[in-house]
């Protein structure tokens, strides 16, 4: 459906969310900038999600909702949401596209004071909220996530050919893995796999003694393999331990970079790597984004809705509809281009939740056996 909007000269793209759900939002920007090139385009983003966007060329200015005010007292917090809100109408902002569907997001769209807020039809939240919104789209949840984004405002006619997820690396930052390589004396003839084996949810984690037998695996085939991890101790914990079980094998071979990267220097390894492996995550997202093959373990995660996406959509261009997905099935190994996730086909399956009944431990990951996963990865990298 076709829509004619009027003086757009100023749009704010919302999507307080997690790093590669704002990372997904690439083809929105796109999208809005073919159809209004002359508008300046400002994303807001949560505090620590920025990095995913920072360098797009699409993207006149990122704001940041500092997530840090959640530990102010009630009257500190309120005062600086008043204060933020008044920034946000200064801005004059035209038309918002508010891409997280939360309360927080409509309550902005509305006090921006824009003449056209976009965003999804939902029963959830508060009441009235759909009056907030002057145009509401309809949702497919069959839908991959980024072909969800575009919806938003491709039902108003708002639409791109080109569904490329851009992820920008500064030169410093591929100089950075460069630097690394060479201090390892890695040549061009051995295969490089990047192996990010822990998220920040935990229950997204396969086994530690699984991803080490893969690691070893690996390294005994003369791969060199780069583990990396968030600064967050939690995780650089979980992968400090995967490495422990490795052992000592063809241990010249193995980089650990555990909490020693930035968002930005996680895509310039995945992109000198001959392949990705981990779980979902977003160093996933970012490794398909700069188009290097993903191996992905999911769990209760819906693949359909996150699985790795590939930039060479335009190859199956014939294939886009109103119903199309590049991961169709509910549950089960799915091939996507150049990406493979690996995940059960139980009837549970995709559920959501933190675990089962609560536990914090995913039995549809634990389920997964290593030899599988090679085998796999064999189709992928053989060495």
């Amino acid at each position: 459906m076709s829509h004619t909007f009027k003086d757009i000269h100023r749009i704010l793209v919302i999507k307080l969310r997690h790093i590669g759900d704002v990372l997904l939002t690439a083809p929105v920007f796109r999208a809005l900038k073919e159809k209004f090139p002359d508008a300046q385009i400002t994303a807001l983003v949560n505090s620590g999600t920025e990095d995913v966007l920072k360098g797009n060329t699409l993207i006149d200015e990122i704001l940041i909702m500092d997530r840090s005010i959640k530990r102010l007292s009630i009257i500190q917090r309120y005062a600086k949401e008043i204060f933020f809100l008044k920034d946000i109408r200064a801005n004059g902002f035209d038309m918002t596209i508010d891409l997280t569907g939360g309360d927080r997001a409509a309550v902005i769209s509305f006090a921006s004071g824009a003449r056209y807020r976009l965003g999804w039809k939902s029963d959830k939240g508060f009441i009235g909220k759909k009056y907030v919104y002057t145009h509401l789209s309809e949702p497919d949840a069959n839908k991959h996530i980024v072909l969800q984004n575009l919806d938003v405002i491709s039902q108003f006619g708002i639409t791109t050919e080109d569904l490329t997820v851009n992820f920008y690396i500064p030169d410093d930052d591929r100089i950075f893995i460069k630097d690394i390589l060479r201090k390892y004396n890695a040549d061009k003839e051995t295969n490089i796999v990047h192996i990010h084996p822990t998220s920040r949810w935990l229950f997204k984690c396969w086994k530690d003694e699984y991803m080490a037998e893969v690691i070893r695996w690996l390294l005994d085939r003369g791969n060199r393999v780069i583990v990396t991890s968030s600064p967050d101790k939690k995780e650089v914990e979980k992968a400090k331990k995967i490495l422990s079980l490795v052992g000592n094998s063809r241990s010249s071979l193995l980089i650990d970079l555990c909490g020693k990267t930035t968002i930005k220097q996680l895509g310039a390894i995945s992109e000198v790597s001959n392949l990705f492996f981990g779980v979902d995550s977003a160093p996933m997202h970012i490794a398909a984004a700069v188009g290097t093959p993903v191996v992905a373990l999911f769990g209760p995660s819906g693949t359909f809705h996150w699985g790795p996406w590939d930039n060479k959509i335009s190859n199956f261009k014939f294939q886009i509809s109103n119903y199309w997905n590049p991961y169709p099935n509910r549950n089960g190994i799915q091939t996507f281009a150049i990406h493979t996730v690996i995940q059960r086909d139980w009837d549970c399956i995709p559920c959501g939740k933190d675990g089962c009944n609560g536990s914090k431990i995913s039995k549809c990951l634990d389920d997964i056996r290593p030899d599988e996963v090679i085998e796999i990865i064999k189709n992928v990298i053989i060495k």
